[in-house]
């Protein structure tokens, strides 16, 4: 039965449901024609018709084509047609074209088997083969499904993958912003007799779980001139090329839906014909870059929705859950997007989104924002109910005064975390914050003394750190970018896990001043916040106007605190592009393959702060992600930070 889908197209049933009830019935029959004895066929009737696909991909993600592999596990036997139960012997002659699978491995020709062994026939070529079982005769048709790229070159489908298209479509190039030529689009080509070939083939797009994300039905096949080392005989036919988009959007355009299908990085393209599996193909990275194929790579992002009061409205939806949800949906557009590179910013399921309150005032910042020396004075403030007080002398940085007040803070029990800043560009010397817990590590209250100012020295003062989000967050400028605010720090430093390796992205109500939705801190000497997004309701509700979280995701995985268009020509359709806003399919939504390369030497394993880790796309060699290559990481300009 067809499910009707959001789009309105039709999705074919799951495939693995609809294969298996095919072939049941395929097996069924076979069983009461081909194995019983005293049948028809038995005694030389009509040969059994049989068609096959050439299993040449690899469903097991062992990294080896499945018609080649020693043993065949449950998910590699997945092409395997499968005849029937048994209670006797099968003395077997066959077509070197196709072998016999006896339970989960290869029967050597002309071997007999014992009873209740499971029996199944396996293509290795494309064409027409006779070959008999138990006397039965059998003519089997063997279609072979290959993938050709833009240049022509065969995509093995059993060691590499389809990759998400970056640039505009051919169909809608308009001027520079569009690409002569799809590097990243394949045509399926179908390879074997004549007579064997059908006419059209499905395309199903399933998700990393296996779950399925598109479909493109009725796809037409051309007649085709065929690939070289097709053997002589055989024929072609092949589809237009299509693209793998992760925009929903670009899918749904009406001069691209039949050669355009969703997909997503780890998941699969599969190519079905008359409702059986033929050939499958995983979808990862660029398969063409200055750095070779490009498989896949995640990042951990911890997304947090701040209220903005304690116990108060989310900053997102109408209520915890509508916000929870709207969090997960944009985080995971974020990530569809940056599959164009072949990363990943969450699992689907399995993504760290929490709704917090705004911390307590527990951080106390010696020199506040200029950080001028001490030239003498006492420092005064309250926690849980406890004076602390330090005398300063003259000369003293920040820095001294900083870990002078640590000792005393120590010494009555509580737990502190010493944060030097930055110095700032209308500074003096670094600011140094302290974040002070209790002795569970939990976040303590500090309140200024009812008796003295919190500093009485003339030049160094002392700030805590408040977070109030009722007239917005308190952003940085072009002066102060390298450290944040006073109030971003509070904010920041309050939930951060210490894993200079993780993504934190602050999700606010609004920013201070109006024009601001993003901003980011990425990695530079001497910043305490590094590796850091935030974003407001307005940038989350932009959505696919200007994708405001995967556009300052990028500045932190770039390592870049400007924009491609600062010094050079605006493209509108990159998406970091600086002021690009539009939600047709010419938006900003396109990464480079400069971009994407950049992204791998600036954050992936070989980096200072390796923030892309590799993430196989084949099981069999997840224990040897130690090897991915060696990135030279670029030396990024300052400043450090960057927004939107």
């Amino acid at each position: 039965m067809d499910r009707p889908t959001k789009s309105g197209m039709k999705a074919p049933p799951e495939p693995g449901r609809f294969l298996r009830s095919r072939l049941f019935g395929f097996v069924s029959a076979f069983a009461l024609t081909a194995l019983h004895p005293g049948s028809v066929l038995a005694d030389g009737g009509t040969p059994v018709e049989l068609k096959l696909f050439v299993d040449n991909d690899d469903d097991d993600d062992n990294g080896v084509a499945d018609g080649v592999s020693s043993t065949l596990t449950l998910r590699a036997a997945t092409d395997v047609r499968w005849l029937s139960g048994r209670d006797g012997t099968a003395k077997t002659m066959l077509d070197p074209g196709i072998r016999l699978i006896a339970g989960d491995r290869p029967l050597p020709m002309l071997e007999s088997v014992g009873p209740h062994v499971r029996l199944g026939l396996q293509a290795l070529k494309p064409g027409d083969s006779a070959l008999q079982i138990e006397g039965v005769a059998i003519r089997a048709s063997a279609i072979e499904v290959m993938a050709l790229d833009a240049r022509g070159e065969k995509v093995d489908l059993a060691t590499s993958h389809a990759s998400i298209s970056r640039g505009l479509p051919p169909s809608l190039e308009n001027g520079d912003f569009g690409t002569p030529e799809d590097p990243d689009a394949l045509r399926w080509v179908l390879v074997g007799s004549e007579a064997s070939l059908p006419k059209f083939i499905t395309l199903v797009s399933l998700r990393p779980n296996g779950n399925a994300l598109d479909a493109l039905e009725d796809v037409p096949l051309g007649a085709a001139t065929c690939p070289k080392n097709v053997s002589q005989g055989l024929a072609c036919r092949q589809t237009a090329p299509i693209r793998a988009t992760f925009d929903a959007l670009e899918r749904n355009h009406p001069s691209l839906q039949k050669s355009a299908l969703r997909a997503e990085v780890g998941g699969r393209l599969s190519v079905y014909v008359g409702g059986d599996k033929a050939a499958s193909l995983r979808v990862g990275g660029p398969r063409n870059s200055s750095l070779g194929e490009v498989g896949r790579l995640r990042a951990t992002v911890r997304l947090r929705l701040v209220r903005q009061t304690r116990g108060g409205a989310p900053p997102l939806g109408e209520d915890d859950r509508s916000a929870l949800q709207m969090g997960r949906a944009e985080l995971e557009a974020a990530t569809a997007l940056w599959g164009q590179c072949g990363i990943h910013l969450g699992v689907p399921g399995q993504m760290d989104v929490q709704l917090v309150d705004p911390p307590v005032s527990s951080l106390v910042a010696v020199g506040c924002e200029l950080g001028a020396p001490a030239s003498g004075g006492e420092i005064h403030f309250t926690v849980e109910k406890r004076t602390i007080s330090i005398k300063t002398e003259p000369q003293q940085t920040p820095t001294s005064v900083a870990h002078r007040l640590a000792q005393e803070l120590g010494a009555q029990g509580f737990q502190v975390t010493l944060s030097p800043n930055a110095s700032i560009a209308t500074g003096a010397l670094r600011t140094v914050d302290l974040l002070v817990r209790d002795r569970k590590g939990r976040p303590v209250e500090i309140s200024r003394s009812a008796q003295h100012p919190l500093s009485s020295d003339r030049s160094l003062s002392v700030c805590l750190g408040q977070v109030d989000l009722a007239a917005g967050l308190h952003h940085f400028n072009d002066f102060n970018a390298s450290a944040g605010t006073l109030e971003e720090r509070a904010l920041i430093k309050a939930f951060d896990d210490g894993d200079p390796t993780t993504i934190d992205v602050y999700v606010v109500p609004s920013f201070a001043s109006s024009g601001r939705i993003g901003e980011s801190f990425i990695v530079g000497d001497g910043a305490s916040i590094q590796n850091v997004v935030i974003v407001d309701r307005a940038g989350m509700l932009a959505g696919s106007r200007s994708f405001a979280l995967a556009h300052e995701l990028g500045h932190v995985l770039l390592d870049m605190p400007g924009h491609p268009d600062d010094f050079g020509v605006d493209k509108a359709t990159s998406l970091m592009d600086a002021d690009a806003s539009d939600p047709t399919i010419f938006g900003p939504r396109r990464l480079s393959i400069a971009e994407c390369e950049r992204a791998y030497k600036q954050s992936g394993p070989g980096a200072a702060v390796p923030l892309l880790k590799p993430w196989p796309l084949f099981e069999a060699t997840a224990a040897n992600a130690s090897s991915a290559p060696e990135f030279t990481p670029i030396t990024a300009p300052l400043p450090l930070t960057s927004a939107r």
